[in-house]
């Protein structure tokens, strides 16, 4: 196991990515950030939280997005459902995607497929926490990534938060 980010530096790429997103940010009103259900949501409420610091609270909309359905690699077994929480049309809005790990960019796709179902946007951003950029199927990047990393298939990225794992901390395995 290695660490890839420690707590304070988790800390502070979540900082510089929830400035990177405020600099593009012409028009409140026409932002909508949704996380990507279950681990990118730890990711996107941090992200969320610094961005109502920088501004008044609540002139961001947020939602959060279960992509369980739109997976095109589902596996045979149970799956745990996660909560759909987007309250909002995104009809015309620039949707800021969220998630902690871009890995083959299926999840993704996914969540572009599961977008539909809210409106049709203006535009969609994607803002993810690491970036395993030589393990694309699909040809998606992000728009914001708080690091890049080069894994080979074997490795595995995995994201520990606080409110779920314990301790913030990012591990290659």
């Amino acid at each position: 196991m290695k660490t890839i980010l420690t707590e304070e530096q988790l800390g502070l790429t979540i900082q510089r990515l929830s400035h990177q997103l405020l600099e593009n940010i012409i028009r409140y009103d026409d932002i909508a950030i949704i996380g990507i259900q279950p681990r990118g949501i730890f990711f996107s409420d941090r992200i969320v939280g610094q961005i109502n610091q920088q501004i008044a609270p609540g002139r961001i909309t947020y939602g959060k997005l279960d992509i369980t359905f739109y997976r095109d690699d589902v596996r045979q077994g149970l799956h745990t459902l996660n909560q759909t929480d987007i309250p909002f049309s995104i009809e015309n809005k620039t949707v800021i995607l969220i998630d902690d790990v871009l890995y083959t960019g299926r999840t993704i796709r996914a969540a572009l497929d599961a977008l539909l179902a809210f409106g049709r946007p203006a535009k969609v951003e994607l803002c993810v926490l690491i970036d395993r950029r030589f393990s694309r199927e699909f040809p998606i990047q992000a728009d914001y990534a708080g690091k890049f990393i080069d894994t080979i298939i074997t490795q595995k990225v995995k994201v520990l938060w606080k409110e779920r794992d314990g301790k913030d901390e990012v591990v290659l395995l």
